[in-house]
């Protein structure tokens, strides 16, 4: 039997299907949400600002909105599109890349 290594916790805990923290009060709920979408939309915003000043809005844009994913599906769906679209745009830069390195005499 073979055994497959589970996720470490920490990205277990980074992942907005696998949150578990349920306040048990409908005014912690409403508090939780609130603090959610206060710091996601804030580290969002700073993310967007980076992108005509210095710093790393690439990788800024992204955390914001996991940090929004764990309350918002609107989020969770914007997520799951940047992570396509940096999927499909790494394989065409490392099949660019490939295919210029054999052309270099």
């Amino acid at each position: 039997m073979r055994h497959t290594p589970s996720k470490p916790a920490w990205r277990r805990w980074l992942q907005p299907e696998t949150y578990s923290f349920q306040p048990k009060t409908p005014a912690l709920r409403f508090a939780k949400r609130i603090a959610i979408t206060v710091i996601g939309s804030t580290v969002v915003l700073i993310g967007v600002v980076m992108i005509v000043t210095p710093g790393p809005a690439i990788l800024v844009i992204p955390a914001g909105l996991g940090i929004l994913a764990i309350e918002f599906a609107w989020a969770r769906r914007w997520l799951r599109r940047i992570k396509a679209y940096t999927r499909i745009a790494s394989r065409r830069a490392r099949r660019k890349s490939k295919t210029q390195g054999h052309d270099r005499h």
